[in-house]
């Protein structure tokens, strides 16, 4: 093996157990992100009472739970997404909307892992980039469009009366709101690594086709013309040669 085609090897091997190995732990972080995305959606811990607030309860992207102020501190809970018209404001209603866009996006993107099997690889990568970007967006507008839906009048009640628009009151903010927010950064992070793995896959298989395309000209047939085949002239002299 010649050393140009000998290092170009070396390389190969140990680029594709790099971008492997990446891309295990890519794949993996997607799919825990994903599992990010479905409690976010489902957890109703976004925001929620503190010490100074008249009740006690807590508020989803559709589901809440509010207390009748006894000391007892029971809760009633209402909201299901099934039924829109039980979510308490319409700013809750599309960042549940968002939200949930998010988690079947990113769903999606691992169920495209199936793909690595039968499609391009860099194509596979590039296609959940875009999906992850997508989510990401999602998640964004969830996050802003929650804070508009604070001034409802059942959140005004357990919050106090000083809660409005991105204002909330006595109230805090939950873990689940903190959560969705650190999703946003690792949907972006998971984006940017998978655009990375697709152009560098594209750009080495660019690379094979050029070296390859730069051996079978180097290892070209020989011309017939200089092969070691027996001219006419010849002939004809060895036939008189024999004869005559």
């Amino acid at each position: 093996m010649l050393p140009s085609q000998e290092a170009s090897k070396i390389y190969h091997d140990n680029y594709m157990r790099n971008s492997r190995a990446i891309g295990v732990l890519w794949a993996i972080f997607t799919i825990c992100f994903a599992i990010i995305n479905v409690v976010v959606f489902i957890q109703p811990y976004w925001i929620g009472d503190s010490v100074n607030t008249p009740h006690a309860g807590y508020f989803g992207l559709f589901h809440y739970c509010v207390g009748n102020g006894n000391s007892n501190r029971e809760l009633t809970c209402h909201g299901t997404f099934s039924d829109f018209s039980s979510i308490p404001s319409g700013a809750f209603k599309a960042a549940a909307f968002f939200v949930l866009l998010s988690m079947v996006l990113i769903l999606g993107c691992i169920a495209c892992f199936a793909l690595f099997f039968f499609c391009n690889t860099a194509t596979v990568y590039k296609t959940c980039a875009w999906m992850q970007l997508l989510c990401a967006v999602c998640l964004v507008l969830g996050c802003m469009i929650f804070p508009d839906g604070w001034d409802a009048e059942v959140v005004r009640d357990m919050c106090g009366q000083e809660t409005g628009k991105y204002t909330l009151g006595n109230c805090s903010v939950r873990w689940a709101y903190i959560l969705a927010i650190i999703g946003i950064l690792d949907a972006l992070i998971l984006s940017f690594l998978a655009f990375v793995l697709g152009n560098r896959q594209s750009d080495f298989l660019q690379d094979e086709i050029k070296a390859d395309n730069k051996d079978s000209r180097r290892i070209s047939p020989v011309p017939l013309h200089s092969a070691a085949v027996p001219s006419p002239i010849h002939i004809t002299s060895v036939f008189f040669f024999f004869f005559f």
